[in-house]
């Protein structure tokens, strides 16, 4: 049995060094404590979400007192078993969908990109084959065709989507448990620490590959952000369904999460180089907000549109918030790319790419940076000479304008971007304190040269 599972997932790598089989130096997200309560907590943040705008009309709802705590559970509980109640016909259409994404990633044309080399397998760079803008158009143009031929309506996504939802939770801790066994089996884990809890969390397996595909790579591109657009567009489609128009505010969303896509699928080439990618393990973490939460839990506030009477804003509301979308994109589409192109530049893996859209200033001529005792080069232009996580501030604008185009009746509608915005600091936390071990006075130098983190001449 063994014999025959490393014949089918197996990096095709070396093995994991003996250095790197060791356990992690520090534990993250308050150990395993903090990694039980945190699966706990996405699991009940789902359903909770989807109970509030499928039956609250989007607020926030409770037990009426200590006496309604049994009761509030018990309807919760039923609301889950009559409305949200998984199907095979649901778990076929879901696992056809990543099936079809996972063959489109591994056998499309693409270019092929060297990530960073990875310190665990000697320095070791994989290749990657990148063809998700191919995907991408493919899958819109298959899913505008079964739409319209009646032979999948997108608002089925919407009508279903309390069974979508229970079966891609189902689904990312079966593929979780898989992945972290098959770890274990293989040979594959590195950097245990010997709590199952935690290990499971974080992961156990750097890069699990099946044939040509990357199962990392094809998770964090293809299924989490194709998914959510999917899922907007389904929103849309019940709202012109049941109302017979699209209002601005959910034109709004659907234009939001096709820029985002749209933007990891044109700059697919960019994503080997990221932290995610090149260091961190495909656990629990990775792989349920891939294959469940950033979809279902993100696609909020275009679900709590879509569950009210259309509604619109005033004329210089509306163009303030598509204002502040379109501008905080463009400063997180060009920070992006300018950072990972740098990179890809110095490694030889840059290819200069013509996928729509490609904005000004993506790309830096003759940028400056500076040199570290660790071999590594710190880029000091463009976005990045005036604030360190510039592009962290973009993304949190993003998710701002997402709440505001709701409005202001409920709360819920701005949990994103307060979920969003602690999770960035964390994030930035978590690379702050992994750079000072990294360069050590040599990032006492690069503050120096770049003092803001956020907000240029604020913060």
């Amino acid at each position: 049995m063994q014999k025959a599972m490393r014949s089918k997932l197996q990096a095709p790598t070396a093995a994991p060094t003996a250095a790197a089989k060791k356990g992690e130096a520090t534990r993250e997200f308050g150990g395993t404590i903090g990694a039980a309560l945190l699966m706990t907590v996405s699991h009940g943040l789902m359903l909770y979400l989807w109970m509030a705008w499928r039956f609250h009309e989007g607020a926030i709802f409770h037990p009426a007192g200590f006496a309604d705590i049994g009761p509030f559970f018990a309807r919760a509980w039923e609301q889950i078993v009559t409305y949200a109640a998984p199907s095979w016909r649901v778990f076929g259409m879901y696992w056809a969908f990543l099936f079809v994404e996972g063959v489109m990633a591994a056998y499309l044309p693409g270019i092929r990109i060297k990530g960073l080399p990875i310190p665990s397998r000697g320095g070791k760079r994989l290749v990657y084959r990148c063809n998700a803008i191919s995907a991408w158009w493919i899958t819109l143009a298959a899913m505008a065709v079964l739409h319209l031929t009646g032979v999948f309506p997108l608002q089925t996504l919407y009508d279903q989507f309390g069974s979508f939802m229970i079966v891609s939770m189902i689904s990312a801790n079966i593929v979780a448990f898989a992945i972290y066994f098959g770890a274990k089996i293989t040979g594959n884990a590195e950097r245990m620490t010997g709590s199952f809890f935690y290990d499971f969390f974080m992961g156990a397996w750097l890069n699990p590959r099946i044939g040509p595909l990357d199962l990392k790579m094809w998770a964090e591109v293809r299924v989490s952000w194709l998914m959510l657009f999917l899922l907007t567009a389904s929103a849309a489609a019940h709202q012109y369904e049941t109302f017979g128009l699209v209002s601005t505010p959910m034109i709004f969303m659907v234009l939001a999460h096709w820029l985002y896509t749209n933007a990891c699928m044109k700059g697919e080439e960019c994503i080997p180089t990221t932290w995610d990618i090149f260091y961190e393990k495909w656990g629990w973490m990775l792989i349920f907000w891939n294959l469940a939460g950033v979809p279902f839990v993100y696609c909020f506030n275009s679900m709590y549109i879509a569950s009210r009477p259309p509604f619109e804003h005033s004329v210089p509301y509306t163009v303030f918030v598509f204002a502040l979308l379109i501008g905080a994109y463009y400063v997180w589409d060009t920070a992006q790319s300018q950072r990972n192109r740098f990179r890809m530049q110095l490694n030889g893996s840059y290819v200069k790419r013509k996928a729509f859209p490609q904005l000004p200033w993506g790309t830096l001529k003759n940028p400056r940076y500076l040199e570290t005792e660790a071999g590594s080069k710190l880029l000091v232009d463009g976005w990045w000479a005036h604030a360190r996580k510039i592009h962290y501030t973009a993304d949190i604008l993003m998710a701002l304008s997402w709440g505001l185009i709701c409005g202001f009746d409920h709360f819920l509608p701005y949990l994103y971007v307060t979920f969003f915005t602690v999770m960035i600091f964390h994030r930035a936390g978590r690379d702050i304190a992994r750079c000072k071990k990294k360069y050590g006075k040599d990032w006492d130098r690069y503050c120096e040269e770049v003092p803001y983190l956020f907000i240029p001449y604020v913060f």
